[in-house]
């Protein structure tokens, strides 16, 4: 099995209308279809670019306005991936569930249905300023290419997660992220990294760039796409597929070969999913 992603390094700039964000939203995915990709993956937080559309006053919206947008943002991917037949990991949108925000990754499929999967793990940053609520469940979703995870950003931080993904099945781990300097992003590429080592899957982790001068939290972004392969002989010595430019206005595309991962778990130069002592530490699977 083999599939073809492309991530999108989503330039953040002040925006006019819910338009404005359409056509930007479509400039990429039309570039992933002359690509034949099969996913296309947009970072964590990028309908915040929304807010900056502002009110009758010329200010910016807030965050508690963000999820206004959600039936519109909904609609219209749910348009692009039956129009352009694609598998669409759309970023995460704040959704509000009573009186509460989520922080919510959302996987459009090209038949019309729509899965979503909450931030488990919320940083301080989300909790003092935007006072999100962590996720309460996880799941692994089906597709026709195979079975893949939505880890949001700081989620990937956490071993225990991404061990529970693969143990439920999952062959991919799509990261979205958002991080506002290198501190940032280096703690979530580096441990992308470690995840993919320890359970021998991929992770396709793509985030923002540009500015919102206007949206508070939102006014530096460092952002990166990359696709990220275990480490060993039949993939890329440094396990990177491909890799954008720096905090440029980019979208970068790479082809996922299964086969491989199942190889090197069977073997491998190290067998680290075989080899987990899951009598000293069970995992999720064995409970």
């Amino acid at each position: 099995m083999q599939l073809r992603v492309s991530a999108v390094q989503y330039h953040l700039h002040t925006i006019n209308s819910f338009e404005d964000f359409a056509n930007q939203v479509e400039h990429y995915i039309k570039t992933a279809e002359e690509f034949d990709s099969d996913f296309i993956v947009f970072p964590e937080f990028f309908t915040t670019q929304l807010m900056s559309i502002g009110n009758d006053k010329g200010e910016a919206l807030t965050i508690q306005e963000l999820p206004n947008f959600t039936e519109q943002y909904r609609a219209l991917f749910i348009k692009f991936a039956e129009q352009y037949k694609m598998h669409i990991v759309a970023g995460t949108h704040v959704i509000r569930k009573g009186d509460r925000l989520y922080n919510v990754a959302h996987l459009f499929y090209p038949d019309g249905r729509v899965a979503e999967q909450a931030k488990l793990h919320i940083t301080p940053t989300e909790v003092n300023e935007w006072n999100m609520s962590p996720g309460e469940t996880f799941e692994v979703f089906e597709t026709e290419k195979g079975k893949i995870a939505m880890l949001t950003c700081y989620d990937i931080e956490f071993p225990e997660i991404v061990r529970m993904a693969k143990a439920k099945g999952a062959d991919v781990i799509f990261c979205p992220s958002c991080t506002d300097d290198r501190h940032g992003f280096h703690r979530v590429r580096y441990t992308s990294h470690a995840r993919a080592i320890e359970n021998q899957v991929y992770v396709v982790n793509t985030g923002t760039v540009g500015s919102l001068p206007t949206v508070d939290f939102m006014r530096a972004n460092f952002g990166q796409a990359v696709v990220i392969t275990p480490n060993d002989i039949p993939f890329p010595p440094k396990g990177i597929l491909v890799e954008g430019e720096i905090n440029q206005d980019m979208i970068v595309t790479a082809d996922l070969n299964l086969e491989l991962l199942y190889q090197v778990r069977e073997k491998g130069s190290v067998t680290t999913w075989r080899d987990r002592r899951i009598d000293l530490y069970p995992d999720w699977e064995t409970k």
